[in-house]
């Protein structure tokens, strides 16, 4: 049988994404883990990493391989929690992906209450508008919002999330306000990607538009402050505008037509058939403070 402590050092070296910072991590020398590693190659009969000088690499026989202990040690971590009785007592490392501005809006600002909760564990929020690879990333659960499809995570839907079109008063006093879908044509649209389509549903049904704009940016962040600075019509979510919404700096145009209520938000974690009581409590805690009417919504 494999050595469990071999899987810890497998698991670690992945996450840290170097030997070296794994061993500083384990209290181990690089030479050690490197043996250990190597030793659990020799015992499988396969190679699960491809080393350069400069990173690791996961093998396709690794990246399988990395997904079950996962699930291993996951499994033990819940077992020896309930075992124990100390189902809600967590420590350890959380770490969880989040989308840059909704992490800061509303995460970040909740993590005081839960962190004095819970003393004994750390939380690792990171925040990127890319789609993380949650596995690979070593993350314990990441929240999404998005359509989300079919796949081999978990997901537990948090919040609904409407997104509207929004503009400035500034904005529609100086080029009108809108009345149809088409007149969307002739005003100055500032999609969040330059590519982006704008997936509504209205009174006859979905409709689907790509607009242009003049501004060309990968930001959303920028696309907000530039929606409410004036310089066009916006496709925004009440949780990002909401404020702006209820004190007028923002009006919404065409109110018939909102995004795709199959939109929501999500926490996505790998599928285990046992949830660590960390990641249960943390998913647990956003689901009651979102619940079906967000804050954002009130």
């Amino acid at each position: 049988m494999t050595n469990l402590g071999d899987l810890e050092v497998f698991v670690r070296v992945i996450a840290a994404g170097s030997m070296s910072t794994a061993a500083r991590d384990l209290g181990l020398s690089p030479a050690v883990v490197s043996k250990r590693i190597k030793r659990l190659e020799d015992k499988l009969g396969t190679r699960l990493l491809q080393r350069t000088t400069r990173q690791i690499s996961l093998t396709e026989a690794g990246q399988g391989f990395h997904e079950r202990v996962l699930s291993i040690l996951a499994g033990l971590e819940e077992a020896e929690a309930y075992a124990s009785g100390r189902s809600s007592e967590v420590n350890g490392i959380l770490k969880i992906s989040a989308p840059t501005s909704f992490g800061r809006l509303h995460v970040a600002p909740h993590l005081k209450s839960f962190m004095r909760a819970h003393p004994d564990l750390a939380i690792h929020l990171v925040l990127s508008d890319e789609l993380t690879d949650i596995v690979g990333g070593g993350f314990d659960l990441a929240i999404r919002i998005a359509e989300l499809t079919d796949s081999s995570l978990v997901a537990k839907r948090l919040a609904p999330v409407r997104r509207l079109l929004c503009a400035s008063p500034g904005y529609l006093a100086e080029h009108g306000i809108p009345e149809t879908i088409e007149d969307l044509k002739s005003h100055r649209c500032l999609p969040a990607h330059n590519n982006d389509s704008w997936r509504l549903e209205g009174p006859n049904g979905p409709v689907t538009l790509r607009p242009e704009g003049s501004l060309i940016t990968n930001s959303s962040e920028v696309i907000r402050e530039a929606v409410i600075g004036g310089l066009g019509i916006a496709l925004r979510s009440t949780w990002d505008v909401g404020g702006e919404l209820k004190t007028g700096q923002l009006v919404q145009v065409l109110p018939a037509y909102e995004s795709s209520r199959n939109v929501a938000l999500s926490a996505v974690y790998p599928s285990r058939q046992f949830l660590p009581a960390k990641v249960r409590l943390f998913i647990d805690y956003l689901a009651e403070l979102y619940g079906p009417v967000p804050y954002w919504d009130l």
